[in-house]
């Protein structure tokens, strides 16, 4: 019981730095993170469900905290709050296809936030969902090129605190 109550702890710590960190990177940047043409560097985190099951709530709280703050207001809670929750959860999906999974966050933000966008900034829609997905792209990359550098040495970390990203689904593919 010990073990699995300090599981929980150590899950919910790992998702609220991950919305923590996510909110301050959009806040900090936030000429960059809002607006018709945007770059949320803050992005480049949505890759962490490929490695952590706890980034899907995490990042969707952390853009929920950071959207709190949108110049556009509560359609930008909403429909991007969204737009993170799905990609996060696409994400963590097709985490065994790295490509898959990295198009997941550029598909829903590009068409969901460009869609916001273009609807409230009455700019053309395909202009607007390209930059998004333009800008979202390039989070994406650096979030990419980050975990390829860290990865490994990340895991090992992880490992020393006595963490494993997913009991649950070594378990499922050993039984498959």
């Amino acid at each position: 019981m010990e073990r699995k109550s300090g599981r929980m702890v150590l899950s919910l710590c790992i998702g609220g730095m991950i919305a923590a960190v996510y909110a301050a990177l959009t806040l900090v940047l936030a000429p960059l993170s809002y607006g018709s043409v945007q770059i949320r560097f803050s992005e480049c985190l949505t890759l962490l469900p490929i490695l952590f099951p706890e980034a899907v709530p995490g990042l969707t709280v952390g853009c929920l905290l950071a959207n709190l703050f949108s110049p556009v207001g509560t359609v930008d809670i909403l429909v991007g709050t969204l737009a993170t929750l799905l990609a996060a959860l696409g994400t963590r999906y097709f985490r065994k296809h790295l490509i898959v999974s990295a198009l997941c966050p550029v598909l829903s933000n590009g068409l969901l936030v460009g869609i916001m966008l273009s609807s409230l900034y009455n700019l053309p829609l395909l202009a607007t969902v390209g930059s998004v997905s333009l800008g979202e792209l390039a989070a994406v990359a650096v979030g990419l090129i980050l975990m390829v550098s860290m990865g490994k040495r990340a895991a090992s970390f992880l490992k020393r605190l006595g963490y494993d990203p997913a009991p649950s689904d070594e378990k499922t593919e050993k039984g498959s």
